[in-house]
This record gives structure tokens, C-alpha cells and sequence, in this order.
């Protein structure tokens, strides 16, 4: 069966376009994101690594090697299989740091920039072969389907056959759908999609062929195994190649494409889902591969029993067009074309990343404008373009000599080079860059003396006169097993006996799975995350340096005005991680450490105690044993701390703050989320001051610091421990300790209610003081006073002189001053003693009748009364003891306003309390008297016009009912003049 090419072609050129139109679906939104993001996605885009090898070439490797091909399905998923121990901690450790490729990790773990350089090199040469594959392998599909007309496409002229001219214009296409999909990094799931398309396809195409090759051609699988029996040679096929060994090197070159090959890494390390998709992949994938495995032995059966002329590589295709179906003949070479386009878009792109990132970004200092994201996107679409050209140059030169199943075993033991210094990344922290690169180097000169270079000049040997030294792929076991042996000689032999630095050591335990021990707390030369924009807007543009910054705040859910060093670390960590991705980590880390770096610092680092306990709980499920046991015990602690009654705080060596339990926050009224990770100099006043000088000065203790904390005075206990750092090795108890602190814990005392309760002890114990000098002294006094009083009286009546009646008259009326005073006194002083019985007393009767009394006094100010007390405010009491109360109330108010002013008494019930408050519009009363006014004897008015009892009298009297005396000042706000007093006294209980 012969098509005509150009329907071919359009049919394949067809299939391109829908890839294109999945993709454009998937980047416009019209796919839901949740069915993108199912696990499903995940499984099939996995499915790229299934490229034409496995497509047509995997039955040319039955042939050769029987059951042993089983071996490419059982390495590859056998890593998905236990992907949770295997994969797993590679995967943490490339998303945590943003490492997009074999390259990138490798740099990472053996901070060497020359690592990199040379894995981008190698990585290269060993996929050209894989790329030079699929090219082939669309090209002869083509050819063979249009065998009768393909030679009118041919350019006889120009030497270029009708096979290589389809070639070319299928990587054009590929290269301009990859550019487009592939390139930009908001179009990445587009392409996921369409990958996802593309194993979908391969898979249906693949298990239509094989059910054929059952039913069409055998007609049962009974009648299989007949044919089986008739032709026993088929059944020693699959047997005797694993008598001869070959079948475990296969194993072996298998598992390392898992892990080794970029787009692999890629897709299975680096862009992994989340831990339930992982899961899910852990089975869904070897699934898949059982599936692609499953029809591989039918077809190639069939294609012995239909006795097809074709090569055995392409009996995929070759049966279903012996059968005539042209249907099914179009699915199976979709599914090839499928499987080919899949692998070139990912290889291809995984490549380009690799060479911009290890070759062209870090041999310049980078100096960006703000079109960085449209430079990088060119510069990519660029290398894409070149590696597809770089691709087909390799095609030619190789000029068909080599079959599908040479070329990728050629390009897996390439890889297999990789898999010493991938598998020291996480299990071997001994490993030093110069084993890693000695070791690489001498597997890669051995792998491509005895196979590369034999494939591309098409020489099988070299002969030194009468010897014979066999090369290339007749002896590929002995070659693979000779490369991996020296390569691991020399990376276990040189990490040995060299030595390894300190900064590869610190690699080698981040790259650990217990990287939690390594959380450390550096101080940054930045002071804010506006910061960041500035410094990195030299590199990077100010555009692109104000997206990048915008971008990780969003992801860390940081605000624009953050300060704090720990969410600052966190800033530059991010940072670091997207640039890897977007320049790669060579690159990203360079801009970091040369606009944002760390103080250089004597002193051993911190640990960063708010990261290790970040880790801890996002990894507290996956905790067990001693680990768990350990992990339960620190929170229990760290409840303790956070919910102790006293406010305290915890400050690390450098002062920055670690630990702000609940009652720190209620006394501060600043959240914990606020202020961990922070420093005291970035707290309001007065913590600011408070705690900074406390925790820099020699004190363990301060006693009643009095602040001021929302306009209310408070008085706080400090007190301190500091944390002396232990110079036990391993963290043992040893007596000898460093002078030097490693910490502080602060302790915050509020003792503001000991000290009011203080404070009225004390002025109670004054008043008592004074109220007994009161009665001695008016005793003392009033009899003198009476005395005097009575002579002047008498002169009165015994004489006419004018003048000595007026010098009784004035000498009456100072003795009638001083009884006042010394009635005032008397009042005073039993104040606090009076034992009446209480009864109801109605408060708008005792105002009303102070008010009369009042204005008995002409000689005073003349002001005007408003009694607005309900007639129904009932309080328990003394009625003359509050009727002296409200006298001396507004008298006060009275003296205190100008002629003519208003004094206003209203009444009102509050907490069963009777309210009565009295308002002047006077000037009112100033914040430094308001703390003496009721002392006795403290006065504002002019001498000779109070004697300062008034007011502590009313206190006592208030007090002795069981009340309160509030002051209200300004009571105007709006003018800020006048003073309110409001006497609170108990209801009378119904």
C-alpha cells in the first residue's frame, strides 16, 4: 500500500496543528486549570520520555536481545515505581532551589561553575544521537509510506535526497511550534497539554497495532501460541540473549535515563506535581510503560508470520500496511510522529535552557534593560532553532548507517556517565567536584573513542599492524561497562585523596535529606524589600527587577513595606529560585551575591530557628520514631513559652527577635506574625526604646519602668537570661562556657495594677494622716478662737468708738474665717469615720437643695444652675453627707467659671452605679494638677480663698459610700475647656 506524499505530509502537518491548538486552548483558559492540573496531565506529559525508539526501534532491540528489552521498561519504571525513596528527595531539592536540570544540579551540589559547563556539553553530544533519531525515524516513515512518488521531491542537482529534504521541513515546523509553546514560560502549560496529547495518541496507536497484530493476523491468542509452537526459532529469540548477559547492561543504561537525560529530568524531577501526584505517577506511570510493553512482541511476530519486507525497526508501521487497513496504517504513523515530536520539543528545549544558562548567560556580566524577558525569550527561540539545525547536520553526517536502536543506546550510555554524580548529590556528601569532573571526563573520552566517533566516520575498528581493536557497536556491553568503570574509579578515587572545600561541604549537606540542620539565619546587607528593586535594577532592568521582587512578595504573601531580616532572607531566597529558573542558577546566584549579599562576619553563623520550625511542621506527618518523639517534645515546650502568663520574648545574638508569646502580644497589642523574624529597633515607642536599651545593657532586671501605652501610664518589671552558647562538641554538656551570648530571653512584668493599688494605699494612709492632724488642730485651736470671739463681742457692747467697733467687727469676722476652716477640718477629719445608717436618698433633692444654698452667697460669682437630675435616681446613703458633697462640688464648678457662666448637673444609671456628674465651661483642670488634686490642702485658688480640703472631702465621703470620683477634663472637647466630676454611687437595690 503506497499514499501519495503530499497527503502524507498534510495529514502529519495536520496532526501539528492540533498540537498547536491544544496548546493555544490550554494558554487562553479554555481547558479548566483543575483538569490540567489532574494527575492524569502529569502521567501522560511522562510519556514524552517514550520517543520513536520506543515507538519503532524497541522491536528491533526484541529481536536482538529477546526479554532483555524489558529491562528499558523495568529501569525506567522501577524509578516511578519507588519514585517516593528514589525520586523524591531529588525533587525536593531541584523545586526547593529551582534547579531545572541535571546541570543545574550538579553545579549546585558541586559549586562548580566548570561542572556545569561540561555536563551542558556532554549532555549535547550524548542526545544529538536521540534527536538524529527521531528525524530519522519520521523521515523513513514517510519514505516508506510514499515509496512509488517520494523520488519526485528529490533535488538530484544539489545532492539532497527526497528523505533529507523531509527532514528539514519537519524540524522547521517543529522548531517554530517550539519556539512558540515552548520558549515562553506563560505558555509552558500549553505545551504540557499538548504533550499530554501526544503520549495519548502514541499509546492508542500503539495498543490498535498490536490488538491487529493478536487478532488480525493470528486471529486469537490461542492461535498465537500455535504459531509460537510452529516456529520454535521465534521462542529462542527471546531466551538466548539473556544467557549471554546483555540483557543486565540493558538494565543498567535504562535507570540512568530516568534521572540523567534533561527533558526526562525535567518533566519527572523538576516540574513535579504535588505529593498526592507524585503518588499518583508512582503507579500511573508504570502503568503506562506496561501498557506501550504490551504489544511490542505481537507486532513483531506478526510481522515474521505476514513475512513483511521492511526492516524490522519499522514493523509497527510495515504490518498495519501489509493489512491493507489504510486507516489503521494513517493511526500507526501518527502515533510515530507523535512519539518523535514529543521527544524533540522537550529535548530540545530542556538543551537550549542548558546552553544559555551554563554557556552564553554566565560568560558576561549581564546588564539588562527593560526588555530582559523579551531578550531571553529570542535568545532562546534562537538556541532552539540552532540545536534543531545542529540536529539534522547529525542526521546527515551519520547518513542512515546506523539503525533506531543504535542511536539511543549510544545516547543512553552517554547519559549513564551522569548517574555517579547524580546518585552522590543525595547519598554520598563525600564527593568532590574534581572526582565528579575527572570521572566524567574520563568516561565521556572512553564513550566516544568506542562509540561515537565510530558511528559518525562508520568505522567498526582500528588496527595497530597485526591487532585488531574492535569499536563501535558490535561490543557496546563491554564499552558501557568500561566507561562506567572508570568513571566511578576516578570520582571515588579523586573525592578521596583531594580536598574538598568548605563551600562543597555545605553543598553536600543541603543537598542532604536532613537539610533542616542547615537553616541558617545570615544578616543581609539590605534594609527592605524596596531595597531589592533598587540594587537589582542595575542587573536586571528596573521593569523586570520590580516584577521579579513583585512576584516573590505575592508568593510569600509579604507586604511592599516588609523590614523584618527573616522575611528579607526569605525575599532573597525566592528570588534566587525564580531567577534560576528564568537565567539559570549560575547566573541567578552571581546577581544575588553581587547586589544582595550577606555580611561577611568573624562569628559563626545563627541558626535560623523560625525556618527550622517551618520545615519541621510542613514536615511533621512524615516524622516517625525518635524523630516524632523529638518533634512533639519541642512543641511542647514552645506551648509553654507561647502561653505563659508574663510576656516574654526571645531576641537571637544578632537581635533579632525569635519568640513573641501570646501575653507579649496582648501587653504590645502587636501580633506575632508582626514582629518574628524582626529586630526591636523596628517596634512602636515605647517598646523600641524599652526593650533595645534593655537588651544591650548589663542589666538582668529593671524595676517599674513607668511607660506611657495608648495615653495610659503603665509600670512594667524587666528582666533577663541570657543564652551562653555551649562549647561541648556535639552539643554535650560541658562546664566550660563562651563568654559569648548566643541569646536573650526577655521577660516583660506589667505591674501597673500593684502599683495603683500602691499608689491609693499610699494617699489613703496621707489622708489618715491628715485627717488626725485636722482634729487636733481644730481642737487646738477652737477654743482659742471662741475666746477671741467672745471678747470681741464684747467690746461691741461695752463701747461707742467707731474705731473700736470697727476693729471688732473685722476681728469677728477673721475668727468667723477661722471656724470655717477649723469646721472644715473637723468635716475632714471625720470623713472616713462615720458610722449613719445609709438609706435611699434621692440625688435630684440633695443637688436642688446644695443649689439653694449656694446661691444663698451673693458676695461670690454669679453663675446659673441647670438641675437635670431624673426625679427616679435613688442612691443608698447619707443624705447631708451628700448634700456637703455636691455643695463642695459646685462650689468648685462656681469659682472655676466666669460671671455669668452655666453649670450644668446631669444624673444617669451606668453598672448599677447612680451617676451624677457636674460641668462648668470654666478653664478646666490641667494635666499636671490632675494627679494632686485630691491631695488635702492642694489648691489653685489664690491665697485665702480655699483651703484645699474640699475635693480630698469629697473623695472620702464618694470612697466611704462605696463609690467612685471620676474627672472628666476637658469636658469640651470641641472648645477644650471646662472639667466634668462624676460621683458614682451604688443603686438602691428593688
Amino acid at each position: 500500500m503506497t499514499f501519495d506524499i503530499v497527503n502524507i505530509a498534510l495529514i502529519g502537518v495536520a496532526y501539528i496543528f492540533a498540537l498547536f491548538f491544544v496548546a493555544f486552548a490550554t494558554s487562553k483558559g479554555w481547558l479548566s486549570s483543575n483538569w490540567v492540573r489532574h494527575p492524569f496531565f502529569y502521567v501522560m506529559s511522562l510519556g514524552v520520555s517514550l520517543s520513536a525508539w520506543t515507538y519503532y526501534g524497541i522491536i528491533d532491540l526484541a529481536w536482538q536481545h529477546g526479554y532483555g528489552v524489558l529491562a528499558y521498561y523495568l529501569g525506567t519504571g522501577a524509578m516511578f515505581l519507588f519514585a517516593p525513596f528514589a525520586l523524591e528527595p531529588l525533587a525536593r531539592l531541584a523545586q526547593r532551589y529551582q534547579l531545572t536540570s541535571p546541570a543545574d544540579l550538579l553545579v549546585f551540589r558541586y559549586h562548580s561553575r566548570e561542572a556545569g559547563t561540561l555536563a551542558t556539553l556532554f549532555m549535547l553530544l550524548g542526545l544529538l544521537p536521540l534527536i538524529a533519531l527521531q528525524i530519522q525515524a519520521v523521515a523513513e516513515t514517510l519514505a516508506l509510506l510514499s515509496r512509488d512518488n517520494v523520488a519526485a521531491m528529490a533535488l538530484p542537482d544539489s545532492g539532497v535526497t527526497s528523505k533529507d529534504l523531509i527532514a528539514f521541513l519537519y524540524c522547521v515546523l517543529l522548531a517554530v511550534f517550539t519556539s512558540t509553546y515552548g520558549a515562553s514560560r506563560k505558555r509552558r502549560a500549553g505545551l504540557a497539554s499538548a504533550m499530554a496529547l501526544e503520549s495519548l495518541v502514541k499509546l492508542v496507536a500503539l495498543l490498535a497495532v498490536g490488538l491487529y497484530a493478536v487478532y488480525g493476523v493470528f486471529g486469537s491468542l490461542g492461535d498465537l501460541d500455535n504459531w509460537l509452537a510452529q516456529n520454535n526459532d521465534m521462542q529462542q529469540l527471546l531466551y538466548t540473549p539473556i544467557k549471554q548477559g546483555s540483557s543486565h547492561t540493558l538494565l543498567l543504561v535504562f535507570i540512568a535515563t530516568a534521572v540523567a537525560m534533561p527533558h526526562i529530568f525535567y518533566l519527572s524531577i523538576a516540574d513535579r506535581p504535588p505529593t498526592e501526584g507524585l503518588r499518583t505517577a508512582s503507579w500511573g506511570f508504570p502503568l503506562f510503560m506496561l501498557l506501550m510493553a504490551l504489544p511490542i512482541f505481537p507486532i513483531m511476530w506478526a510481522g515474521f508470520a505476514l513475512d513483511v519486507t521492511e526492516p524490522v525497526q519499522y514493523f509497527t508501521l510495515a504490518v498495519p500496511r501489509a493489512s491493507g487497513s489504510a486507516l489503521l496504517t494513517i493511526l500507526a504513523f501518527i502515533g510515530g510522529l507523535s512519539a518523535a515530536t514529543g521527544a524533540l520539543i522537550m529535548i530540545t528545549l530542556a538543551l537550549a535552557t542548558m546552553v544559555m544558562n551554563h554557556w552564553l548567560l554566565p560568560g558576561t556580566r549581564w546588564q539588562s534593560d527593560d526588555n530582559m524577558y523579551r531578550q531571553l525569550l529570542w535568545l532562546r527561540r534562537a538556541l532552539v532553532a540552532a540545536l534543531f539545525l545542529a540536529g539534522f547536520a547529525f542526521y546527515l553526517l551519520l547518513n542512515n548507517r546506523l539503525s533506531l536502536s543504535d542511536l539511543a543506546i549510544i545516547a543512553f550510555i552517554a547519559s549513564l556517565q551522569f548517574l555517579p554524580g547524580i546518585f552522590a548529590v543525595i547519598h554520598w556528601p563525600q564527593g568532590n567536584r574534581r572526582g565528579f569532573i575527572g570521572g566524567l571526563l574520563a568516561g565521556m573520552l572512553v564513550w566516544a573513542g568506542g562509540l561515537l566517533l565510530p558511528a559518525m566516520v562508520g568505522n567498526s575498528g582500528i588496527r595497530i599492524g597485526d591487532f585488531h581493536i574492535p569499536l563501535g557497536m558490535e561490543i557496546w556491553p563491554q564499552i558501557t561497562t568500561l566507561t562506567l568503570s572508570v568513571n566511578m574509579l576516578l570520582f571515588v578515587g579523586l573525592s578521596i585523596f583531594t580536598r574538598t572545600s568548605s563551600l562543597e561541604r555545605y553543598a553536600a549537606d543541603l543537598c542532604s535529606d536532613d537539610s533542616i540542620s542547615q537553616a541558617l539565619r545570615l544578616e543581609l546587607d539590605v534594609q527592605s524589600a524596596a531595597e531589592f528593586r533598587l540594587r537589582l535594577s542595575e542587573s536586571l532592568g528596573a521593569a523586570t527587577a520590580s516584577q521579579e521582587v513583585s512576584r516573590a512578595l505575592r508568593q510569600l504573601n509579604l507586604s511592599e513595606e516588609e523590614r523584618r531580616p527573616y522575611a528579607l532572607r526569605q525575599l532573597r531566597d525566592r528570588l534566587e529560585a525564580n531567577l534560576s529558573g528564568l537565567l539559570g542558577r549560575v547566573l541567578a546566584g552571581q546577581i544575588l551575591d553581587r547586589h544582595v549579599p550577606f555580611v561577611t562576619s568573624d562569628q559563626p553563623a545563627n541558626k535560623d530557628i523560625n525556618l527550622i520550625e517551618t520545615r519541621l511542621s510542613r514536615y511533621k506527618n512524615q516524622l516517625t520514631g525518635l524523630a516524632a518523639e523529638l518533634n512533639n517534645l519541642r512543641l511542647y515546650h514552645r506551648q509553654m513559652l507561647e502561653e505563659l502568663p508574663m510576656a516574654a520574648c526571645s531576641l537571637g545574638r544578632d537581635g533579632e527577635i525569635l519568640l513573641w508569646n501570646y501575653a507579649m502580644a496582648e501587653l504590645t497589642g502587636i501580633s506575632a506574625s508582626e514582629v518574628i523574624g524582626s529586630k526591636p529597633e523596628y517596634l512602636p515607642e515605647p517598646w523600641r526604646s524599652e526593650l533595645t536599651e534593655f537588651a544591650r545593657s548589663t542589666d538582668d532586671s529593671r524595676f517599674k519602668q513607668q511607660v506611657d501605652i495608648d495615653g495610659t501610664s503603665h509600670w512594667l518589671n524587666l528582666h533577663k537570661t541570657r543564652l551562653k552558647q555551649r562549647t561541648g562538641k556535639y552539643g554535650r554538656e560541658n562546664t566550660r562556657r563562651d563568654n559569648r551570648s548566643d541569646g536573650q530571653m526577655l521577660l516583660v512584668e506589667d505591674i501597673t495594677e500593684t502599683q495603683v493599688l500602691e499608689q491609693e494605699l499610699m494617699h489613703s494612709e496621707r489622708l489618715a494622716s491628715v485627717g488626725r492632724l485636722a482634729a487636733g488642730v481644730a481642737h487646738e485651736v477652737g477654743n482659742p478662737v471662741t475666746g477671741i470671739a467672745c471678747l470681741a463681742q464684747n467690746l461691741q457692747y461695752e463701747s461707742e468708738n467707731p474705731d473700736v467697733l470697727e476693729t471688732a467687727d473685722q476681728i469677728l469676722s477673721q475668727t468667723q474665717r477661722i471656724s470655717r476652716i477649723v469646721h472644715s477640718l473637723v468635716s475632714f477629719s471625720h470623713s472616713g469615720n462615720q458610722d449613719s445608717e445609709k438609706a435611699p436618698v434621692d440625688l435630684r433633692a440633695c443637688v436642688e437643695e446644695a443649689v439653694q444654698l449656694l446661691s444663698l452667697q451673693r458676695d461670690k460669682t454669679q453663675v446659673t444652675f441647670a438641675n437635670e437630675v431624673p426625679a427616679d435616681l435613688i442612691a443608698l446613703g447619707d443624705n447631708q453627707r451628700l448634700i456637703q458633697v455636691f455643695i463642695n462640688l459646685l462650689s468648685n464648678a462656681r469659682d472655676a467659671s466666669p460671671d455669668g457662666g452655666h453649670i450644668e448637673v446631669t444624673g444617669y444609671t451606668r453598672a448599677g452605679q447612680a451617676c451624677v456628674a457636674v460641668t462648668d465651661n470654666g478653664p478646666g483642670i490641667s494635666p499636671a494638677h490632675r494627679e494632686r488634686i485630691l491631695e488635702p490642702f492642694f489648691t489653685t485658688k489664690e491665697p485665702g480663698e480655699g483651703t484645699g480640703l474640699g475635693l480630698a472631702m469629697v473623695y472620702s465621703i464618694v470612697e466611704e459610700h462605696g463609690g467612685q470620683l471620676e474627672l472628666v477634663s476637658p469636658a469640651h472637647p470641641e472648645t477644650g475647656r471646662g472639667a466634668q466630676f462624676i460621683v458614682q454611687i451604688p443603686l438602691v437595690e428593688l
